[in-house]
């Protein structure tokens, strides 16, 4: 974790200028350029509505929910897309946004941060904004099961001791 975590803080420093509010970019580079224990993470909910993480186990998922301070609604594709198809590389950012999409969640305007980790450590991210409201597509790999989700998973009933 501690090598992936510095491959996306590399990313971050890189993609943060690009995609932040001018407000949250001047916060951060003045708390940057300090002497500061810790680092200050900016807020990326404000240049995000949705974020693709890729599912390559809790750990991954767990940590990025913790250190990016991001809402359990923000990682419930990545978490329903571990559920469901396993540990799918980082191709699994793609059948989370198909979640988003099957779940009725992008909409016009709204803009997508997909975070995946390759080999070496490498950490890779894609933009994306939706140009209209987007309908689920019939041959969307979530059609035949998306109203049963989100679900409560093995990993998230062990750490509520098995309590729904």
């Amino acid at each position: 974790m501690a090598i992936a975590g510095e491959a996306l803080k590399t990313n971050i420093t890189t993609l943060g200028p690009l995609v932040l509010p001018i407000s949250e970019q001047l916060l951060f580079f003045t708390l940057f350029s300090g002497k500061k224990v810790k680092p200050y993470i900016p807020d990326f909910k404000l240049a995000f509505e949705h974020f693709c993480i890729h599912a390559g186990g809790r750990a991954v998922i767990d940590e990025l929910e913790k250190n990016l301070q991001l809402l359990p609604e923000h990682v419930e594709a990545s978490r329903m897309t571990l559920h469901r198809f396993g540990n799918t590389s980082s191709s699994s950012i793609w059948y989370e946004l198909a979640y988003v999409e099957a779940k009725g969640r992008m909409r016009k305007g709204n803009r997508v941060w997909q975070i995946a980790f390759g080999s070496g450590f490498k950490c890779n991210s894609a933009v994306w904004e939706a140009i209209r409201n987007v309908k689920p597509s019939v041959t969307n790999p979530w059609d035949d099961c998306i109203d049963r989700y989100p679900v409560q998973s093995v990993f998230d009933m062990s750490s509520s001791g098995g309590k729904e």
